[in-house]
């Protein structure tokens, strides 16, 4: 095994390096330590050729922009035919989305990524790659997980009906018809892929019921629990997690440690436990190490989580001065750099 990330101790002394193959020493000196979780390089890592032009964050990054083109195709397709190319649409999934959300430190590259990209087909790509990401930490099969990917990605499909106008208010601010337009979109969705060969029961209802909420206060039919299919509801967190970390005109761009919270918040009410105790609890493992700057102005950095599911990190300032966010509620993330 391949270290992926350096492991830093409390103090930021360098315990091993990132690139180190792991021995058993190694193995026995972290868990000594207690270290709780280390990244490893996956097998397509370990295959590429790693160009002294990109750090691992830019390949990420790079091979995201490589299938914006196609993710962009695909819905001028949708919205002039009215049908989804699905033969290009499998293809994108399988050879490049699946492999992009099993990356470790997916979480990681997805904040560097230019979010001020909040069209259609760049907003569907991170969905659907974070919603593998979260396939993954809920340990389901890599079949599903790839089926999960492509309900991420399609399941917006119905605002290719949209006009310009209303792409480009913000949701937030819609009122009388132009709210009614926006709730049929995911009606719209359904419809659309109702007429495409071959697609599961779980891709349909995911376009159809993401914004259905655990408790029957979403739409369009106020459904809820179990009714609820399980991609809707774990589309339904990823497409939360995007809205949340995207930048958008006259909204400053919020951390993912403001996503967590609310995550946190809903996890009992409108989302799903199950899609969400995996997720708070798999998301903290990115974190660990990164440097952060607070809002009282001090930067630091991620050394540890409290016991359970708790939304918010352990920051240390200095040796004699470490902060609980759980605790210091006024005290909050303002900037999160990634490692």
């Amino acid at each position: 095994m391949i270290l992926a990330r350096t492991i830093v101790n409390a103090k930021r002394v360098v315990v091993v390096s990132e690139n180190t193959e792991l021995t058993a020493a190694h193995i026995t000196r972290l868990k000594f330590l207690k270290v709780p979780v280390v990244y490893i390089k996956d097998e397509t890592e370990l295959r590429e050729e790693r160009s002294p032009i990109f750090s691992r964050s830019n390949l990420f990054i790079k091979q995201y922009e490589n299938v914006v083109g196609t993710a962009k195709s695909i819905f001028e397709e949708t919205k002039k035919t009215g049908s989804v190319p699905v033969a290009e649409t499998n293809e994108m999934v399988q050879a490049d989305l699946l492999p992009l959300s099993r990356r470790s430190g997916t979480i990681d590259y997805l904040n560097e990524i230019n979010h001020l990209a909040s069209d259609i087909y760049n907003h569907s790509l991170r969905v659907s790659i974070l919603a593998g990401v979260f396939a993954k930490w809920m340990q389901l099969d890599r079949e599903t997980a790839k089926d999960i990917v492509l309900a991420g990605f399609l399941h917006d499909v119905g605002k290719s009906k949209f006009d310009q106008r209303l792409l480009e208010k913000n949701v937030e601010t819609l009122k009388g018809e132009d709210y009614e337009r926006y709730i049929q979109h995911t009606v719209d969705g359904a419809q659309i892929l109702n007429n495409v060969a071959g697609l599961t029961e779980g891709v349909r209802l995911a376009a159809l019921q993401h914004h259905e909420r655990m408790d029957g206060s979403g739409f369009p039919f106020n459904i809820k629990g179990d009714d609820i299919h399980l991609y809707a509801r774990i589309v339904a967190v990823a497409d939360l997690y995007d809205n949340i970390t995207i930048e958008r005109e006259g909204y400053a761009r919020r951390t993912p440690f403001d996503a967590v919270a609310v995550i946190a918040s809903q996890m009992y009410t409108t989302l799903d436990p199950a899609v969400c105790i995996p997720v708070l609890t798999n998301i903290k493992n990115a974190f660990l190490g990164s440097r952060v700057l607070l809002s009282n102005h001090r930067e630091g950095t991620i050394t540890a989580y409290p016991h359970g599911v708790v939304p918010l990190p352990i920051v240390t300032i200095s040796e004699d001065e470490v902060i609980d966010l759980n605790e210091n509620k006024k005290i909050t993330i303002v900037e999160y750099n990634p490692k």
